[in-house]
């Protein structure tokens, strides 16, 4: 069947083995949410992540969940700056205000995506 499909063969020693060559793969960006849950699919989902990577699949899958979470973050934040009214005039009237305030939203949207990520 491997020789029906174009497929040559190379000696070495005794054996004879298959020319395999994975395809070439394009760079993808995959940053902090797309590690994360690349760490939880080798943890607890480990036959599924062995298929994305067997089928060279793994990292456009990750990037694409690191583009969502990143895009969910960034929308979560500008809702609930908006919600809790933290505004450019805060951040000159009371900038340490601004600040925690800011931190508190930030660490709050990471929380969130990183449940929605891992759980759906």
């Amino acid at each position: 069947m491997f020789e029906n499909n174009s497929g040559t063969y190379k000696t070495q020693g005794d054996y004879l083995l298959p020319n395999l060559a994975l395809q070439d793969e394009a760079q993808y960006s995959i940053g902090v949410w797309g590690l994360r849950y690349k760490r939880y699919l080798k943890q607890h989902h480990k036959v599924l992540y062995y298929n994305l990577l067997t089928a060279g699949k793994l990292n456009p899958y990750l990037a694409d969940i690191d583009k969502r979470a990143r895009l969910m973050f960034e929308e979560m934040v500008k809702s609930l700056t908006e919600k809790e009214n933290v505004t450019e005039e805060l951040k000159l009237e009371n900038a340490m205000l601004w600040a925690q305030k800011m931190n508190n939203i930030r660490n709050r949207a990471t929380e969130i995506v990183n449940n929605q990520i891992i759980f759906n």
